[in-house]
């Protein structure tokens, strides 16, 4: 597989021998950048092609998908009075004077060329901001549009965030995607080769899957030539077609003992030099209903990391080179 031309312009430290289990997204943004960085979230005003009707409706069974209207429009001045509230906030807090644009809700690549390198272009105006992490979905990647996020990589860091979420077509239709699994290959593949990160979300504890199938997608992230991942628990919010389904039975959460068991597994499955830029769920407080030990975000590290001690293992302990691995049905 063609590696990207991010890959070949960046080392990364040696994590293990800096005591670390994991390569983390605070590691990762040190080297990077060489200070501290933080993500400031933006509401673009963008919905999804499973809410408006393009390849479903409802949106996914997780969503609180009122919040992504097909009518909703964020003007230009909103967007950026949200990076003043950001920076405001953030610089405050944590003593920085860097910051990323993420992008985040709903899918930001779901629309015009002309839209996206408007809202792409605000954020860089200011010069705090020093790159733009833009979240989206596999089926809303055309050339046109990687293309465009190609041009903005030529000029500050981007990083493009895919929500896969799993490799199961099941699982998929579950969730009311309206996309399978080769719609993301297909997207990563048209990614190979480019300026900018990939990263990639998935989420464990889905109904249905065993701790087998789990591993099969961490697999077939680990041959996948993306640079991070994000790994999300299945949790509830108000507002979702999911309550219903866990309240009926139908639907069980995991555990805190047995997430922390599967994202060890995970994770010691993935390459070295693929970022973990998340361990767990991130909910608001707000309308997190459950489970409620998402909250617990120092715990699930030091469970983590505990956990990683006892097995004396770390980041792929078990990862096996690509032409090693069998292939995923």
């Amino acid at each position: 597989m063609k590696r990207s031309i991010f890959l070949e312009q960046e080392s990364r430290p040696d994590w293990r021998a800096e005591g670390l289990v994991y390569y983390s997204l605070n590691r990762y943004i040190q080297h990077r950048f060489g200070c501290r960085v933080q993500k400031i979230s933006l509401d673009g005003g963008f919905t999804c092609p499973n809410v408006d009707g393009t390849v479903a409706k409802g949106g996914c069974v997780f969503c609180d998908n009122r919040a992504f209207s097909p009518s909703r429009r964020v003007r230009r001045d909103a967007i950026t009075a949200q990076i003043q509230r950001g920076i405001d906030g953030l610089a405050r807090r944590y003593e920085t004077e860097k910051f990323l644009a993420y992008f985040q809700p709903a899918t930001n690549t779901y629309g015009s060329l002309e839209k996206l390198r408007t809202l792409w272009e605000i954020p860089l105006e200011d010069p705090r901001i020093v790159g733009l992490v833009i979240g989206t979905r596999p089926d809303c990647l055309p050339n046109s549009v990687l293309d465009l996020v190609d041009e903005f990589a030529q000029r500050t860091y981007v990083s493009l965030e895919l929500g896969i979420q799993t490799i199961h077509d099941a699982s998929l239709d579950w969730m009311n995607r309206g996309h399978n699994h080769d719609a993301s290959v297909d997207a990563l593949q048209r990614c190979q080769g480019r300026n900018f990160h990939v990263g990639l979300h998935v989420m464990l504890g889905l109904p249905g899957e065993s701790q087998e199938m789990m591993m099969q997608t961490a697999r077939q992230v680990a041959k996948w030539n993306v640079q991070s991942v994000k790994i999300h628990n299945l949790y509830v919010v108000q507002r979702t077609e999911l309550i219903r389904q866990v309240d009926s039975g139908q639907v069980r959460l995991l555990e805190l003992d047995e997430y922390i068991e599967l994202v060890a597994d995970f994770i010691e499955l993935l390459p070295p030099d693929m970022v973990i830029e998340r361990i767990s769920g991130d909910a608001p407080p707000n309308s997190l209903i459950a489970p409620m030990w998402c909250l617990q975000k120092g715990t699930i590290k030091q469970r983590l990391i505990e956990t990683f001690a006892s097995r004396n293992s770390y980041q792929g302990f078990c990862y096996q080179l690509p032409s090693k691995l069998p292939n995923v049905p």
